[in-house]
């Protein structure tokens, strides 16, 4: 018969699964970013 497959740890760390536990962090973080880049727009529009 053929040996077991061992490839099964071997497998490629998906990228997504690294960044998910990072999102709490990083989500507040860019939506001030892109708010205060929003207003800083709207006031030197007006």
């Amino acid at each position: 018969m053929s040996a077991p497959d061992n490839h099964a740890n071997n497998h490629a760390t998906d990228p997504v699964d690294e960044v998910v536990p990072l999102m709490p962090i990083v989500l507040p973080i860019v939506g001030g970013v892109l708010m205060f880049l929003l207003a800083f727009i709207a006031v030197s529009m007006a």
